[in-house]
This record gives structure tokens, C-alpha cells and sequence, in this order.
């Protein structure tokens, strides 16, 4: 019998995570995700850079979310911020044609800090 193992951690490319919805834990569309930030020192994704365009009267503005915040849900093919629509509100973003400074630690730190996230490299 020869039986094919599942890899149940298996890399998927850039190109297919760009453009995948994300919503709240109730299913409530927030936007999608328009970029993936790697760290290239460590080969680690650091940020998902998502749209939440036109939600509560934001207009097209990106969100450096910790990547470890979105919880990929394979069913559905989407990822899920578990944030409240407050909170989502109030978070950092910036304009998507002008990135913040990545190099800046304490930035990074306070975005990790924002999603209740501990460093990805630490």
C-alpha cells in the first residue's frame, strides 16, 4: 500500500497568499491582503501589508499586520483577524505610496505591540 503523507505545513508561494480576503471572527469582509513582507535576514514573513479600503470610511489605506495575527482558513481560502471593528479602527496604517521605515525597531515593536503579537524576531 502505498499511502502519500499530507504536509500539513506546506510553503505556498507569495503570489497566491496577494489578493486573499480577510475578515473579522464574524465573517465580516475587511479588505484583502496586497502584500507579504519578508525579512530577508531571516527568510521570515514579518508583515501581511492589507487593504482594508473603504472600511469604516478609511479609504485605501495598508496595515502592517504581524503575520502571525491572520489565521489561514483552508476552507474558505481567507484569513481571519481576530480584532474588533474598534480596535481595527484605531489601528496604525499608512498610505500604500508611502511605506513607513521598516529599519525603524521601535516602529515594528509598536505594531507587534498594537496586534498583541511578540516579535517575530525574537
Amino acid at each position: 500500500m502505498d499511502q502519500v503523507t499530507r504536509f500539513t505545513n506546506s510553503p505556498v508561494k507569495a503570489s497566491s497568499i496577494i489578493g486573499t480576503d480577510v475578515v473579522n471572527a464574524k465573517d465580516e469582509n475587511l479588505g484583502d491582503i496586497k502584500e507579504v513582507v519578508i525579512d530577508p535576514n531571516t527568510g521570515k514573513v514579518a508583515y501581511a501589508g492589507v487593504s482594508f479600503g473603504g472600511f469604516l470610511g478609511m479609504g485605501e489605506k495598508l496595515f502592517a499586520v504581524p503575520y502571525s495575527a491572520l489565521v489561514y482558513s483552508l476552507e474558505k481560502n481567507e484569513y481571519v483577524l481576530d480584532i474588533s471593528k474598534e480596535r481595527l479602527e484605531a489601528a496604525p496604517g499608512f498610505d500604500p505610496d508611502h511605506w513607513p521605515s521598516m529599519t525603524d525597531e521601535k516602529w515594528n515593536r509598536d505594531v507587534y505591540k498594537y496586534y498583541g503579537r511578540s516579535p517575530y524576531w525574537e
